[in-house]
């Protein structure tokens, strides 16, 4: 489970380089924690509910990662999306996914455009994909190849179009959002797109007093009153120092015990053994070590612990198991044979 947070104009960017003060102060373990904490706070006044969310979220902003929301609609995904990067002063765009979507809807095209002096000549027209947070809204609606026009700019940072390469603005997330519950005209995302999301978050159904916060709170969108409390600029340079958090051996090996827990092979556990058909790749070992050095600096120590990876395993590797069909037969899902090989690999600690 993560851990909760304390109560207290170009259409093409161009990659931003963090300036000196925003280095200075993002460096400093402490003043990143203040400004994790102090962005956390500054969403959550919008967001009710939603903790292990908000708090992966901001884990994959500082990473340079993409998120993977998951929930019934109503829950706030997409106020959430808005809410960052309002707290960031950042640039968001919204894409709603559907069956008609095509690829230059998300990438952007090229156009014929001039004068009678200068005749016409190509012009790229960037599309929603040239920001910093995009919004693609129920992802699995669109059709693969739509859903394959993002896996360049999720892992590259670029966008191809007619053999020309764009760069997208730094720093740039997707935060993607699909229902569980309507599999009528969606298209499962495939294991190689998952596998470029950093993490997958559930968004839960509110209990009582949440239910009763957010139906009082319509008399005004809450998204609209935040201040931005960082930049493009200091994420970039939170992102330079969690990579430089330090990393002992017994924890890089804990990562790889775990990885191979789960892979599925006769000597494996009964649930990996009976249910995977396949496990993690290696990127979903990157996910644990990086979101787990974030969660370190977030919760005051300057290493990587065994407990900071812990934290992360549910998120970081969910969606990276493909089930086979008996799992989907019996009911059994990822978050049981993740929870299963947690366990085992404590023991032999």
């Amino acid at each position: 489970m993560l851990p909760l947070v304390p109560d207290a104009e170009s259409p093409v960017a161009q990659v931003a380089t963090p300036v000196a003060s925003g280095l200075a102060e993002a460096a400093d373990p402490e003043a990143f924690r203040e400004t994790a904490y102090a962005i956390e706070r500054e969403v959550t006044r919008a967001i009710v509910g939603q903790r292990e969310a908000v708090r992966g979220v901001l884990i994959c902003l500082i990473a340079n990662g993409h998120a993977l929301l998951e929930g019934v609609p109503g829950l706030g995904k997409t106020s959430m999306a808005r809410a960052f990067a309002a707290a960031l002063g950042v640039s968001h765009n919204r894409v709603q996914f559907t069956p008609d979507l095509l690829p230059a809807d998300i990438t952007g095209t090229t156009v014929l455009s001039g004068n009678a002096a200068q005749g016409l000549q190509p012009r790229f027209e960037p599309g929603p994909v040239f920001t910093n947070v995009l919004l693609a809204d129920e992802i699995n609606r669109a059709s693969p190849r739509t859903q394959s026009a993002l896996l360049e700019a999720m892992q590259e940072g670029t966008v191809t179009v007619a053999g020309e390469t764009h760069p997208l603005p730094q720093p740039f997330c997707v935060l993607a959002t699909q229902n569980p519950i309507e599999m009528h005209g969606t298209y499962p995302l495939p294991e190689a797109q998952l596998d470029r999301f950093f993490l997958k978050l559930g968004f839960e159904y509110p209990g009582i007093e949440d239910l009763l916060a957010i139906i009082g709170n319509t008399a005004e969108d809450c998204v609209m009153g935040l201040e931005a409390v960082a930049d493009g600029p200091k994420l970039l340079a939170m992102n330079q120092l969690a990579r430089q958090v330090p990393t002992a051996t017994h924890a890089l090996d804990y990562i790889g015990r775990l990885l191979l827990a789960l892979q599925p092979s006769p000597d494996a556990a009964p649930l990996v053994r009976d249910y995977v058909r396949v496990g993690p790749s290696p990127r979903g070992g990157i996910a644990l070590s990086l979101a787990g050095r974030v969660t370190a600096l977030l919760e005051g120590r300057h290493n990587l612990a065994v407990e900071d990876i812990q934290a992360v395993a549910l998120p970081a590797l969910r969606h990276r198991l493909v089930m086979n069909f008996d799992a989907d037969r019996e009911g059994v899902g990822p978050e049981a044979v993740v929870t299963e090989a947690l366990a085992r690999v404590r023991e032999a600690e």
